[in-house]
């Protein structure tokens, strides 16, 4: 459950809770707070924390900033809710506005600093989701599923809506049969590419097919809890692994081929908090919704692990984490450890996490501290603030206004690799490359259960040697939507930009940030 951070007044249900605020958030434009006339006592308790979370950035060193942080020469006009990762190498972000779009397209030598935005088409009327599921499909194009606010009002809206990046336009796409309500709902692709999403407020659980549109219901049978609050990580196998929040620490795996939860065993440690607002809440529908409370991002990490990360737990002031080892076959359960604890007074329920091309993974904290996990520490690094996605060029754009660039480098075998490609392509028109590891070896995002921004899909990078100016051919039809596919054998397409120059290239398939070795060929 989050805050609408666009509107005027804070209405969101869960007690005002600096920890609760990403303080880079609290000083973008497209926060849009009006508060000083405001003589409720929210409006009170938001100047206290506006005040405080200033002294906090203003403590902050500015030379530790410089060293991993960089503004945007061009930052996004209306800020940036939630970015997703076209496969043509731009970034599409939903503006602060909610039901405006924006896309980022690099510069002519490929960089993402001095990159521009552009406004595109904005979602069809009625729609202005905060807090919804997403994906970006096989084919290119984007889902927007629901929303816990729509136009600001706590509704859990059923709307939906597909981008199709190409012709630049929205259209209306149907919620499941009988979902009346979907609100912030957990999702995920899943490697076959169809779109897997879990109903908010019950254990309902639909399929989308990207061909047809169309939903099939997917049986539950053995799920602990309710699906709301709970964030969903695509494992290399093709389960979907979940640690519960009403049922903490009790954590859980879906089996898509046989529509069925098991076990995942338990995290040891309470990834939770309990919601505190008191009560149950009315959403329009039939029954009061009763949160369950929220839980950090989960990471699947190079070495096949799971970074889970929590919220601080009733009676503490601590925030924990623990690491998830998968067992041999699908059904086991596997193990947890326990992680380190985040610094006393941060935490990281409901906030943003990426996997860096160094394989360690950055963590948000709620204070808009950011973390990096390298597999036994978490150390503390620059304020950041806002959402995380990994760029083709292995840095992390934050909320639509800087790159984060961390230290060290990816291993050789975490790259994909080409097997055949074309040697001589003509602009303007499509071929099919093949190779491994085209999907990365995680999703790479996360953020609990929604604003879903996995990055598990290969795009073409093609460089003229003459000049050095960058352009990305735009991929789809990937065979393969999965993580960590190893030596298996996948496949896409990709159309050769008909402006582009021509001449000796080299070309790269990027995953995740992580580049292919590259091959020669001649753009015709």
């Amino acid at each position: 459950m989050m805050a609408d951070s666009r509107c005027k007044l804070w209405y969101d249900p869960v007690p005002l809770d600096v920890g609760r605020i990403p303080a880079r958030k609290v000083f973008a434009e497209h926060f849009r707070m009006t508060i000083s006339s405001s003589t409720t006592k929210e409006g009170s308790t938001l100047r206290k924390i506006l005040f405080a979370v200033a002294l906090f950035v203003l403590a902050v060193p500015g030379g530790l900033l410089a060293q991993t942080v960089k503004n945007l020469k061009n930052p996004a006009p209306d800020g940036v809710i939630v970015p997703y990762l076209l496969t043509d190498g731009r970034v599409l972000g939903q503006g602060g506005n909610g039901n405006d779009f924006w896309t980022l397209t690099p510069d002519i030598n490929g960089s993402y600093l001095n990159g521009t935005w552009k406004q595109v088409a904005s979602l069809p009327s009625g729609y202005d989701p905060y807090a919804q599921a997403a994906a970006v499909l096989a084919d290119g194009r984007v889902l927007q599923i629901g929303g816990e606010y729509n136009f600001g009002n706590f509704d859990l809206t059923n709307l939906c809506a597909v981008y199709d990046p190409a012709a630049n336009t929205w259209a209306k796409l149907a919620a499941p049969d009988g979902w009346d309500y979907i609100g912030d709902s957990p999702s995920t692709v899943l490697p076959d590419g169809t779109f897997l999403l879990g109903q908010k407020i019950t254990k309902k659980m639909a399929l989308l097919d990207p061909k047809t549109l169309t939903w099939t219901a997917m049986g539950s049978k053995g799920k602990a809890d309710f699906n709301a609050e709970e964030g969903w990580t695509l494992m290399p196998d093709g389960t979907v692994l979940t640690y519960d929040v009403k049922k903490a620490p009790n954590a859980e795996k879906y089996l898509p081929n046989k529509q069925k939860w098991v076990n995942a065993s338990n995290t040891i440690v309470d990834l939770h908090q309990p919601y505190e607002g008191g009560g149950c809440l009315d959403y329009g529908g039939p029954k009061l919704y009763c949160p369950p409370g929220e839980v950090g991002p989960g990471i699947l990490r190079p070495d096949g692990t799971v970074f889970a990360t929590g919220a601080v737990p009733t009676g503490s002031n601590t925030a924990h984490t623990a690491v998830y080892h998968p067992g041999k076959n699908p059904a086991d359960p596997g193990s947890w450890t326990v992680g380190p604890d985040f610094p006393s007074g941060d935490a990281a329920g409901d906030d943003f996490a990426a996997l860096l091309t160094n394989g360690r993974v950055l963590v948000e904290g709620n204070s808009g501290r950011l973390y990096e996990f390298d597999g036994t520490k978490l150390s503390s690094g620059p304020f950041g603030g806002g959402s995380l996605l990994v760029l083709p060029t292995g840095e992390v754009l934050i909320g639509g206004e800087q790159l984060y660039t961390s230290t060290g480098t990816y291993k050789p075998g975490w790259a994909p690799k080409i097997l055949t490609f074309p040697a001589s392509v003509t602009r303007g028109t499509t071929y099919t490359i093949t190779g491994k590891r085209f999907n990365g070896l995680s999703q790479a995002a996360a953020f609990g259960d929604e604003f879903e921004t996995a990055t598990n899909y290969p795009l073409v990078r093609i460089t003229n040697v003459a000049s050095g100016h960058v352009f990305y051919a735009k991929t789809h039809g990937h065979s393969s939507m999965g993580v960590a596919t190893g030596n298996l054998k996948v496949s896409t397409n990709f159309d050769v930009p008909a402006g582009m120059e021509t001449g000796a290239s080299t070309l790269e398939v990027v995953a995740n940030g992580i580049p292919s070795p590259s091959v020669s060929i001649t753009v015709n």
